[in-house]
């Protein structure tokens, strides 16, 4: 392992199986593909993207604790992507195919921000500090 390596997050978001295109990552938020490993039907099993250099994971269900979203209508986290201009990204995310929840707009604590839900159920929270 890498001693000098910091630590960082990089989130697995669970998706149901037989997903076969994740390509809404790419048109969404300019996400790059680093691998994927597909099923013998070429559904994703597991990949790995990243938005200018943030690494995040895509996963299919294999254990029986893991829900996507989707499953119960929910989500028990969100993903905070922080930008330069929240309204364009938000507005090419629904482009993409994102679902809005709330709208951009800045807050009395120091931040812009809007929510989106991306077409596998998980909750963006698309913000930049003000």
């Amino acid at each position: 392992m890498d001693e000098n390596l910091k630590p960082f997050f990089a989130p697995q978001l669970l998706i149901n199986n037989g997903v076969k295109d994740i390509s809404f990552y790419a048109n969404a938020f300019g996400a790059t593909e680093h691998f994927c490993l597909r099923n013998d039907d070429q559904s994703v099993h597991v990949a790995e993207l990243s938005i200018d250099g943030t690494i995040f994971h895509l996963h299919e269900v294999t254990k029986p604790h893991f829900f996507s979203p989707e499953k119960h209508k929910g989500t028990t986290a969100i993903i905070g992507l922080f930008v330069s201009n929240v309204s364009a990204v938000m507005n090419k995310a629904i482009q993409a195919g994102a679902v809005e929840i709330s709208p951009a707009k800045d807050y009395e604590y120091g931040y812009r921000q809007g929510e989106i839900e991306d077409p596998f159920g998980h909750h963006w929270l698309i913000e930049k500090k003000i």
